[in-house]
């Protein structure tokens, strides 16, 4: 965050350059002005020469551990999977790097912690997530609503997650279902909560249940049945900061599910947010007849600039709005709190309890 490299060009080495990379930061980084890509890292030699020929990336490295070594970089983007995240982190943080990470934060909250409290240690560097992408266009509009009071009193929230896209057992194993890959993270209940989070106080008690209907599936990194690491159902109830309570129901297995809402009910008024399939907002308040569709105007409406947001905070020409490693780290508890709860089978208060 230094206005010292307000001139100057920021060079940009990526860690994991697969889907996300390509289809939003590789362009969103390039569209930045004195932002060069200077070196690529994939998890095989062929992936990284692929990837460093395709876009035009002059430097490749075989292992992350050189690229972040590199001293001419000066900011990593990791878009590897989540157990590299704290690992790629805490050696870029050393080695004086800003850092630019995929979601989920980590595996686990503990991993976020480590990560949380190295860039404490290092205020003068960027640390980022890449957030979730919804949401982010009538975001102003109902952090608005809520402020000046449309809801009244929050009393319910509801979110809700509901697709097929686990429901054939014949499907095969996705690298989100190993454990050893993707830690904790369960389904879109991370994304789907760290968005709520922009306009609803935090939970302090989670209750869980989680389930895994197709308990196996065939694994074509080995040509075997695996047994699957991760829930494709997950139930959850949370009481929050205000009293409130919060329904999570998050499913890759119901048939004809509903898509992707968000419905906030207060004393006063509702508001319902489709954020998949579609980005429509609804609302409605006491006397109403009905929830009407509420318009986002172009000065409103907010759209992806993470590449562009993560570029200005390292000029020192702004601040990260979403998401910085303290969200991160608070969304990181809550789905560890959901892991825990459904071993336990019992409430868990959030903060977490550190020893446990």
């Amino acid at each position: 965050m230094s206005s010292s490299m307000t001139n100057q060009t920021i060079r940009v080495g990526i860690v994991g350059l697969g889907g996300n990379a390509r289809l939003r930061h590789v362009g969103g980084l390039r569209a930045c002005e004195n932002v060069e890509i200077l070196a690529v890292c994939n998890r095989r030699r062929e992936s990284t020469e692929a990837a460093a020929r395709e876009f035009g990336i002059p430097k490749t490295y075989e292992h992350w551990q050189d690229l972040v070594a590199d001293p001419d970089l000066d900011a990593i983007l990791i878009g590897a999977w989540p157990y590299l995240h704290c690992p790629i982190t805490l050696a870029a943080l050393e080695a004086k790097k800003h850092v630019l990470t995929e979601a989920r934060m980590a595996m686990n909250a503990d991993e976020a912690h480590r990560m949380l409290e190295a860039s404490q240690d290092h205020p003068e560097l960027v640390c980022q997530i890449v957030p979730s992408p919804f949401g982010l266009r009538a975001h102003r509009v109902v952090k608005r609503m809520i402020d000046s009071g449309f809801l009244g009193q929050l009393r319910e929230v509801l979110a809700t997650a509901a697709n097929d896209n686990l429901a054939d057992a014949e499907s095969p194993l996705s690298w989100r279902q190993v454990a050893e890959l993707n830690g904790l993270n369960m389904l879109t209940l991370g994304i789907v909560h760290e968005t709520l989070m922009r306009w609803v106080p935090h939970p302090v008690r989670v209750f869980a249940q989680v389930q895994a209907f197709v308990p196996e599936r065939f694994d074509p990194a080995t040509g075997m049945l695996r047994r699957v690491g991760a829930p494709d159902s997950v139930h959850a109830l949370a009481v929050l900061e205000n009293g409130a309570h919060a329904v999570y129901h998050v499913s890759g297995v119901a048939r004809f599910g509903t898509g992707t809402y968000l419905q906030l009910y207060g004393s006063e008024g509702t508001i319902k947010y489709e954020l998949a399939p579609q980005d429509r907002l609804w609302a409605a308040r006491r006397g109403d007849g009905e929830l009407r569709e509420v318009e986002v105007s172009l000065a409103e409406s907010s759209d992806w600039r993470v590449e562009a947001e993560f570029i200005a905070a390292i000029r020192g020409e702004g601040r990260i709005e979403f998401t910085d490693f303290a969200a991160g780290f608070r969304y990181m508890e809550f789905t560890e709190a959901v892991a825990r709860s459904a071993v336990a089978g019992r409430p868990i208060s959030l903060p977490l309890d550190r020893e446990c």
